[in-house]
């Protein structure tokens, strides 16, 4: 969470609205200057599930936060959720049971846009049913809103301290042998704003390149490759 006064209530209702109730929410302050902190001492007040973390050390990266979180978390699975998106009802309900096939290390699902303010015009984005590491590849299909992770099985996943963070833990989740599997049911809302850093496409492309070449260290070939089917995929999805 970082200066997100308008929509970070919206956020914890969603996770409030889940019917799987056996959950803990951790938000974690990016030292924000806005009334973010005193919305959510005001929940903390009401349902002992919901702990405000303070990340004491910003950087302006999401990885040192995410981080945090996750190394608090007492639970099984970890889930993520940014203070400007939306959960829908059902998503835990739907996808911890799928965590039952030991193959699988990751669950996902497909998601809902919706614009700055809240607006939903049915621009759903659909995601494959499965992907393994090499899939994955060829570009995210996991949106950080609708992942899951079982620890159990995978241990506590960091996060690196690089651009399109999510991908990667994805992918080293992955390239451990595991599959991830989507639910195939919409299982939240993702927030377009003109100033999220996942907007800003031609740099988005070149994180991508920085993870084929200095995470996953793929030759040139072979990044190349990826690449191409990457710029695919992303120009297909922006045009939802």
């Amino acid at each position: 969470m970082y200066n997100s006064e308008r929509y970070v209530a919206a956020a914890i209702e969603s996770v409030l609205a889940q019917t799987y109730t056996k959950w803990e929410l951790l938000v974690v302050n990016d030292a924000s200057t806005d009334r973010s902190v005193e919305i959510v001492t005001e929940y903390t007040q009401k349902d002992s599930r919901i702990h405000l973390l303070n990340n004491e050390h910003p950087n302006g990266m999401p990885s040192a936060p995410r981080n945090l979180g996750i190394s608090k978390a007492r639970g099984r699975y970890i889930a993520f959720l940014d203070s400007d998106d939306l959960w829908f009802s059902h998503k835990l309900t739907q996808q911890l049971p799928f965590f039952q096939d030991e193959r699988v290390g990751v669950v996902y699902g497909d998601y809902e846009k919706m614009d700055e303010y809240g607006r939903r015009n049915g621009r759903v984005v659909l995601a494959p049913m499965h992907a393994t590491y090499k899939s994955l590849l060829a570009g995210n299909v996991i949106a950080n809103l609708t992942g899951i992770y079982d620890s159990a099985k995978v241990g506590k996943v960091m996060i690196q301290h690089m651009h399109h963070e999510d991908y990667v833990m994805w992918l080293t989740i992955l390239k451990q042998g595991f599959v991830a599997q989507n639910t195939g049911t919409i299982v939240g809302a993702y927030r377009i704003r003109r100033s999220s850093m996942s907007a800003q496409k031609m740099q988005a492309a070149t994180w991508q390149w920085d993870v084929y070449r200095k995470s996953e260290h793929l030759s040139l070939l072979r990044s190349l490759y990826y690449m191409s089917c990457y710029a695919v995929k992303a120009t297909a999805k922006y045009f939802i």
